[in-house]
């Protein structure tokens, strides 16, 4: 029986996705391969539309146009998602995050991602995942836990550059956990943005089952190494 997307995180976690908007795009096939072969699992993909933030990144055609087989894991900072995920799940998504604050009906499009066919293989399914800003209660996620897989908290405001991981998110973190196991459902719960090599130990002592990292695991050079590193202080928190 083929792995769902939700099974394959879970045997992952603590699950390392790579955002790839950070690597050399000119050689963008090579640095997809070079992570593949130190062990990671999913792939990052930050779609910003300029209106949910403040800068414009990447469409379905980039998703769809990265040849891979690891996880395609697409994170919407995007106005009003609804009529836009077809076109995600289209490009090959695995794992689908939308922002709380960018919906007015967040439950209609969590249905609609659950209801999509993954086109990599229809019997993997498409995780569900709903993604928090730094302003944004935790508690404002609580009626959606019974149609989520993944929660995530970003601790950056998505678009801005030069921010450092925000303070508040180890004590929000401690009150996602609590809310999800309030909720009785094996929800993942994860952290993003901000993530270096600087802080990587500290974030890992939260025991998050979900992390991204960008830049950091691209801008020494060594991606390998950084990988190598990263992953080992996960998994040693997870023990």
């Amino acid at each position: 029986m083929a792995e769902t997307a939700v099974s394959i995180v879970k045997r992952l976690a603590p699950a390392l996705s790579v955002g790839v908007l950070s690597a050399n795009l000119m050689r963008l096939a090579d640095d997809v391969a070079t992570l593949a072969g130190c062990g990671v699992g999913l792939l990052h993909f930050d779609v910003m539309d300029g209106r949910a933030a403040p800068m414009l990144t990447v469409g379905p055609p980039f998703i769809k146009a990265v040849k891979t087989t690891l996880l395609k894991d697409v994170h919407l900072i995007i106005e009003e998602p609804y009529a836009a995920i077809p076109d995600y799940v289209a490009a090959g998504a695995d794992i689908v995050t939308i922002h709380v604050e960018g919906c007015r009906h967040p439950r209609a499009a969590l249905e609609l991602i659950g209801r999509s066919v993954n086109v990599n293989d229809p019997q993997r399914g498409i995780l569900r995942g709903i993604a928090i800003n730094p302003g944004t209660p935790v508690a404002a996620i609580a009626p959606l836990l019974d149609l989520i897989d993944l929660a995530v908290l970003v601790a950056v405001n998505p678009g801005f550059s030069g921010q450092k991981f925000a303070p508040s998110t180890a004590a929000r973190f401690a009150e996602l956990k609590a809310l999800i196991s309030g909720s009785g459902r094996e929800i993942l719960a994860g952290i993003d943005g901000g993530v270096a090599h600087e802080n990587i130990e500290a974030i890992a002592a939260l025991a998050p089952d979900y992390v991204v990292s960008g830049s950091a695991l691209f801008s020494g050079g060594d991606i390998p190494a950084a990988v190598t590193k990263f992953h080992r202080i996960l998994a040693a928190q997870a023990l």
